[in-house]
């Protein structure tokens, strides 16, 4: 890449499957309209693609991994729902491809009655464990998200082995699954399912770095009263964007993970320039938590034409930031977010991820250490 060192980049281990492609909807709300989805499967096949033109990545299948591992960070309830519901709302309601809720459970519908019966009926149980109303269930959600983990964990397990960068090519994504709730395009929260993992197996400090343009609702929700796991997000103000409740400087983590979440949210506009500067910012907070392991939640929709952004990142100032980040000189387990400019979608993140790998240069690394 032009302006770029001639450095051998590491070899990126990169873990696909196309069982993605299951979980394909028809259309969502977005903005008070129906439209096609801007989350479908033509993205990661996009970043696939980009990826497999390049001999700096070595595209391979994930083993299956453990539902246990989901577990871990999910309410079992929310996976054995996941897992049911589409067939249980053909059957309850009607015949559909996307299933979508109708009534929300909101705390002020029962204020002042208690908390009443609990749901059974599948449209009532929707409307309680998804949060808003971009993200239908189809036929093959449940596969599609199983096989988001099996490439975030294979990806870790990599790192664990040596590798000092190594890619999840993760669809659907995962930041904004909290433990109990799904949304945002997310079902399973990839990015916190791999900390969670690498934590116990190495018994060290884990940190999530989180890029998306959109706030990681769901992994901070999910860490924030942890001393184990550091998350510091950079996203765009949630006074102007989704998911508009979290990611304000002023949320810090609470009781055992006080001081554990930092939010850095930016400005509309900012440019490369800028935004490194927030971002050297925020790696110098990972840095002062002194992780083992950098998990990074790669969401590439702050670049300048995605529809769903106001910031202005360049392809080329992706490569910068990915070597900035590599630059802490620490393992990274990146996992895919969001990015929605299909046309820039595949050059984007092998961009970022060339640049991460550049700092690395094509050497491995000594196994990570365990407790």
């Amino acid at each position: 890449m032009p302006g770029h060192p001639s450095v051998a980049p590491a070899v990126v281990p990169v873990f696909a499957s196309d069982t993605h492609r299951r979980h394909a909807p028809e259309r969502e709300i977005e903005s008070s309209r129906f439209q096609a989805p801007y989350e479908h499967p033509g993205r990661a096949d996009a970043i696939r693609n980009a990826l497999a033109t390049s001999p700096s990545f070595d595209i391979r299948e994930p083993p299956p991994s453990s539902r246990a591992e989901i577990e871990a960070v999910h309410e079992p309830g929310l996976v054995e729902f996941l897992e049911s519901a589409w067939q249980r709302y053909q059957v309850a309601v009607r015949p559909t491809h996307d299933v979508v809720p109708d009534v929300f459970a909101m705390g002020g519908l029962r204020a002042g009655m208690g908390d009443g019966a609990a749901a059974t009926h599948v449209a009532a149980q929707l409307g309680s464990r998804c949060f808003e109303t971009t993200t239908p269930l189809t036929e093959g959600t449940f596969a599609a998200a199983r096989s988001a983990v099996d490439c975030a964990l294979a990806a870790a397990a990599a790192v664990e082995a040596g590798a000092p960068v190594a890619y999840g090519l993760c669809r659907p994504p995962g930041h904004h699954a909290t433990e109990s709730l799904y949304g945002g395009y997310c079902f399973f929260n990839n990015a916190a399912v791999v900390a969670n993992h690498l934590v116990a197996a190495t018994g060290t400090r884990v940190a999530v770095l989180d890029v998306d343009y959109h706030h990681g609702n769901g992994t901070q929700q999910i860490f924030y009263e942890r001393a184990d796991v550091a998350v510091v997000s950079l996203h765009g103000d949630p006074a102007r964007a989704y998911p508009y409740h979290t990611g304000y400087a002023d949320e810090t983590g609470a009781g055992k993970g006080s001081g554990m979440t930092h939010n850095v949210p930016l400005p509309a506009g900012i440019d490369d320039d800028a935004y490194l500067v927030a971002l050297d910012s925020a790696l110098t907070v990972v840095a002062a938590h002194d992780p083992s392991i950098v998990v990074v939640s790669l969401g590439v929709d702050t670049f300048v034409d995605d529809p769903m952004c106001d910031l202005a990142l360049t392809t080329d100032g992706m490569h910068r930031c990915g070597a900035r980040v590599a630059s802490l000189g620490l393992p990274l387990v990146v996992v895919q977010e969001g990015g929605y400019a299909d046309s820039s979608l595949g050059s984007n993140v092998r961009s970022w991820l060339l640049g991460a790998a550049s700092r690395f240069g094509s050497h491995q690394r000594s196994p990570s250490p365990r407790g």
